[in-house]
C-alpha cells in the first residue's frame, strides 16, 4: 500500500473517530438503577437528543462495572425509532449484574441521523 494511501486511510479513521465522539456529545442520558433483584438489575431512564437534527433507531448499552471500573456485564436496549431534535425518549434495560457490581455506565451505542424534521400523521 502506498504511503499516500496509508495516510489517507489514517486520516479517514481519525475523522470517523472524531465524528463518533461528536455524535456521542449530541446525547444526554439520565438513569436510575433498581438493584432489588440479586440476579438482574433494572435500569430505566431517558435519552435526550441535543443534536440539531432528528435521530433514528436509537439504542443504549448499559454496562455493569466492578470496583476497578471493569465491565462485568452488559445489556443493550432499544430506545426509540425516532427522537426529534431537542426531544427525549425513555428506555428500560435489564442487565445480568453479578454481586461485585459497583456502578453502572449507560451510553447511546447505536443511532443514525435523520434528514429533516420528523412528522407524525
Amino acid at each position: 500500500m502506498s504511503t499516500l494511501r496509508q495516510a489517507a486511510l489514517g486520516l479517514g479513521l481519525i475523522a470517523l473517530a472524531a465524528m463518533a465522539a461528536e455524535a456521542q456529545e449530541s446525547f444526554r442520558v439520565t438513569y436510575t438503577v433498581d438493584g432489588s433483584n440479586p440476579v438482574r438489575t433494572h435500569v430505566t431512564g431517558f435519552v435526550f437528543n441535543d443534536a440539531r437534527v432528528d435521530v433514528l433507531d436509537v439504542y443504549v448499552t448499559v454496562e455493569a462495572l466492578d470496583g476497578a471500573r471493569k465491565v462485568v456485564a452488559r445489556g443493550i436496549a432499544f430506545v426509540s425509532p425516532a427522537i426529534p431534535q431537542g426531544g427525549n425518549a425513555p428506555f428500560d434495560a435489564t442487565v445480568p449484574a453479578p454481586p461485585n457490581t459497583a456502578n453502572f455506565r449507560v451510553r447511546v451505542s447505536s443511532f443514525r441521523f435523520g434528514l429533516g424534521t420528523l412528522q407524525t400523521p
